[in-house]
C-alpha cells in the first residue's frame, strides 16, 4: 500500500518542446550587435555625419582598424553613413566614444560639400590656383548633390572622395567628454552647430 501511495505522489516532469524553447528564444533579442546598433541610431536621421575627435594615442588596435573602415583615418575627418545601413550602424557603435556624430540637415550638407568635397578626379575642387579645378567647381551642382545623398547615394557614386578633411573645431573643444558636456558621442541635430565651427 504505502508503495502505491509513493507512485500516486509523484508528479510527471515533462521536459519542454523544441517548440516551447524556439518560442522563448524569439522573445529574447537576436543578437546584442542589433541592440548595440539601436542605440548608435536613437534619435539620429537617415544620414548621419560622422567626425573622428580622437588620435591614435592609447586606442586599441580593434577601435583603429574600424575607424579605417569608415574612412575616418586621420583625427577631424567626416565621413556620412546612411542610418538603414545596419553594418555601418553596427561600426559607428563600436567607436562612439572616438566620434561625434549626428543628423546632418541638407542646408548644412551643401556648405559642406562646397567647402570641403573634393573630386576624385586629380584636380581637387579646393586648389583654387588650378584651372581645371575652378571649372570642375563650377559644374557640380552642389544643391543636387546634396539631395542625392539624402535620398541614398553615397559621396563615391557622385564622384566625390569618400571623406571630408574639416578644420579644428574653432573656440576649442572638450575633446575627453561625452555631449553635452563634451563634443564625444550622440549630438543628433546639433552636430550641425559643430561641423559650422570646422568648415
Amino acid at each position: 500500500m504505502k508503495e502505491q501511495k509513493i507512485k500516486k505522489t509523484r508528479k510527471k516532469v515533462s521536459k519542454p518542446s523544441s517548440a516551447t524553447v524556439v518560442a522563448e528564444n524569439s522573445k529574447k533579442p537576436s543578437s546584442l550587435s542589433k541592440d548595440n546598433e539601436e542605440k548608435a541610431a536613437e534619435a539620429v536621421g537617415n544620414l548621419i555625419a560622422v567626425v573622428r575627435i580622437a588620435g591614435e594615442v592609447e586606442i586599441k588596435k580593434e577601435i583603429v582598424n574600424t575607424l579605417y573602415r569608415l574612412r575616418l583615418r586621420r583625427k577631424y575627418s567626416c565621413t556620412l553613413i546612411d542610418s538603414k545601413n545596419m553594418g555601418l550602424m553596427g561600426m559607428l557603435n563600436k567607436v562612439r566614444h572616438q566620434v561625434a556624430f549626428g543628423e546632418i540637415d541638407e542646408e548644412m550638407l551643401v556648405r559642406l560639400l562646397n567647402a570641403r568635397g573634393q573630386k576624385v578626379e586629380k584636380a581637387s575642387l579646393l586648389d583654387k590656383s588650378n584651372e581645371n579645378s575652378k571649372k570642375a567647381a563650377k559644374a557640380v551642382n552642389y544643391e543636387e548633390a546634396a539631395s542625392e545623398l539624402m535620398n541614398g547615394k553615397t559621396l563615391t557614386e557622385l564622384g566625390f572622395k569618400g571623406f571630408f578633411r574639416l578644420h579644428p573645431p574653432r573656440k576649442g573643444i572638450k575633446s575627453k567628454q561625452i555631449y553635452p558636456k563634451g563634443v564625444l558621442g550622440n549630438h543628433k541635430k546639433d552636430i550641425n552647430k559643430l561641423l559650422e565651427r570646422m568648415l
